[in-house]
C-alpha cells in the first residue's frame, strides 16, 4: 500500500538561496570552500586549454620567461647597463621575470573573469569568486615550472666564480611573498573585472597598464637607481617593488637588491586594502552583471 505524503507536513529546505543585491559586502567563504572540487576542475580546465594544440605544450612556461630574460639581459643589462654590478645578469633578470610574469598573468586573466565566462554564469549558479581564485591557482602551476628552471640555473651559477650570490634567511619568506603577489593580482584583477561589466574600455587598457606597471617595478633595472632621490619613498610604495626586491635579496644577496621590512609591511597593508575593495565591488556586481555584460 502506497503511503501518501502531505506536502504541507514536509519542511522545505534549500541548499542555496540566490538573492538580489542587498549588501555591499556579501562574501560567503564557507560556500566558496564547498565548491573546492569545482575550483579544482576549473584549474585543470584552464591549464589544459592554455597549452592545448601547441607543439611544445607546458614547455612554453619555461620558453616565455627565458626569451624575456635573454632580451632583458642583452638590452637592459648589456646595452643600458642597468643591472647591478657584480651580479650575474641572466640570473638577476630571470628571477625578476619569473615572479613578475606570474603576477601579470594572474591580473590579466582575472580582469576578464566576467566577460570571458558570461556563458557559464548565465546557465548555472556557483560562487562567482570560484573562477578568479581558480585562475590564480592555475598560474601557480606555471610558476612552479618556471621557478624549478630558475633553481637549476641558480645552483649552476652558484659554483661559477666571479659573481656575488649570497642567499639569506629571507628565502623562508618566499611562500608569503608568492601569497602576497597572488592576493594583489586577485584584488586588482577583480576590481577591473567588476568595472568592465559597464566600462568595456578598461579591458583594452589592462595589457597596457600591466606593461607600465612593470616599468614602475624593479624588474628590468635595480631599485638602487632611486636611492637618495626625492621620489625614493614614493617608488617603494608601489606594492610590487618590495616583493621583487625581497625575492632578489633572498637569493642573490645585498649586491643585487635591498631588503626593507618597513616597506614590505606597507606593501602588505596596500595589498589587503586593494583586495578588500576588489571583493566589495565584485560581490556588489556579481548578482546583476548579466544585465549589463
Amino acid at each position: 500500500m502506497k503511503k501518501e505524503i502531505n506536502p504541507r507536513s514536509e519542511e522545505l529546505r534549500f541548499d542555496t538561496i540566490v538573492e538580489p543585491k542587498n549588501k555591499w559586502f556579501d562574501l560567503n567563504l564557507k560556500e566558496l570552500w564547498k565548491y573546492k572540487d569545482l575550483m579544482l576542475l576549473f584549474v585543470k580546465r584552464n591549464f589544459i586549454s592554455q597549452y592545448k594544440q601547441t607543439v611544445l605544450g607546458p614547455a612554453w612556461a619555461v620558453i616565455q620567461p627565458l626569451l624575456t630574460t635573454v632580451v632583458f639581459t642583452l638590452v637592459f643589462g648589456g646595452i643600458a647597463k642597468l643591472a647591478p654590478g657584480g651580479v650575474n645578469g641572466f640570473i638577476y633578470y630571470l628571477l625578476g621575470t619569473v615572479f613578475w610574469q606570474y603576477f601579470a598573468s594572474c591580473l590579466t586573466m582575472v580582469s576578464h573573469t566576467f566577460t570571458s565566462n558570461s556563458n557559464i554564469f548565465g546557465k548555472v549558479y556557483f560562487p562567482r569568486m570560484v573562477l578568479p581564485v581558480s585562475t590564480v591557482l592555475t598560474n601557480l602551476i606555471s610558476l612552479a615550472i618556471q621557478f624549478s628552471f630558475f633553481l637549476v640555473a641558480w645552483v649552476i651559477f652558484l659554483f661559477i666564480p666571479g659573481y656575488s650570490m649570497q642567499p639569506g634567511w629571507q628565502i623562508a619568506l618566499l611562500p608569503l611573498l608568492v601569497l602576497e603577489l597572488a592576493l594583489l593580482a586577485l584584488g586588482c584583477g577583480i576590481i577591473v573585472s567588476a568595472l568592465t561589466t559597464k566600462y568595456r574600455d578598461l579591458a583594452m587598457l589592462v595589457s597596457f597598464g600591466v606593461q607600465l606597471w612593470m616599468y614602475a617595478t624593479p624588474v628590468a633595472y635595480s631599485a638602487n637607481m632611486f636611492a637618495g632621490s626625492k621620489v625614493e619613498f614614493l617608488y617603494w610604495c608601489n606594492p610590487t617593488c618590495p616583493i621583487i626586491e625581497t625575492i632578489r635579496f633572498a637569493f642573490l644577496g645585498p649586491a643585487a637588491a635591498q631588503f626593507r621590512p618597513e616597506m614590505l609591511g606597507i606593501s602588505w597593508i596596500t595589498t589587503f586594502v586593494i583586495l578588500f575593495i576588489g571583493i566589495l565591488l565584485f560581490s556588489r556586481v556579481e548578482k546583476t552583471f548579466m544585465d549589463t555584460v
